[in-house]
């Protein structure tokens, strides 16, 4: 446990960058094993595990999302400090309406380009209301708590565990036509 606090505090970017892209595929990984192991048709064979998606969760997990959130919280702790409802919920909006909407089009865009579409935008155009929708619902509790009780550097941490769950979601939208 030393080991791990003592990594954080030497490296704390690449060490959130190392944990926020692993829990990114293990979401992905969980959202295959549901498709394709427990909701499979019976006797149908097993497919195999599609590790070419998971290699781009893991590129836009790791890459481009676990930085921005790293970078994004260190300056939004820089500016409004403390756990004063007042600047709780100023960070709760901030977040959601001025950073979520540029994750969002990371996410897709990038997604988009590691899959080699021609039109990188078509995805984002189409499931961007729908997705931050969701997000709004399922992250302005978990930022609540995450600004009031989280210490600055377990924030990407505690935002990489809720995203197992939101990455669930994220890949339904993802999956979804």
């Amino acid at each position: 446990m030393a080991f791990l606090r003592n990594t954080f505090r030497k490296y704390p970017l690449v060490s959130n960058c190392v944990i926020y892209g692993t829990l990114y595929v293990t979401a992905e990984f969980s959202q295959q094993t549901v498709l394709k192991k427990v909701l499979r048709e019976p006797k149908t064979p097993e497919p195999p595990y599609d590790t070419g998606v998971m290699k781009r969760y893991a590129i836009v997990g790791t890459g481009a999302m676990s930085p921005a959130l790293f970078y994004w919280y260190k300056w939004l702790d820089g500016k409004f400090p403390g756990t004063a409802t007042k600047i709780v919920v100023r960070k709760c909006i901030m977040d959601q309406f001025l950073f979520t909407p540029h994750l969002l089009a990371i996410f897709y865009i990038s997604m988009s380009l590691l899959e080699g579409k021609d039109d990188v935008f078509a995805e984002l155009k189409k499931k961007f209301v729908p997705t931050f929708i969701a997000n709004s619902f399922f992250w302005m509790p978990i930022q609540a708590l995450n600004f009031l009780y989280i210490p600055a550097r377990f924030r990407v941490v505690y935002i990489g565990c809720c995203t197992l769950v939101w990455v669930n979601i994220l890949c339904w939208f993802k999956r979804k036509e």
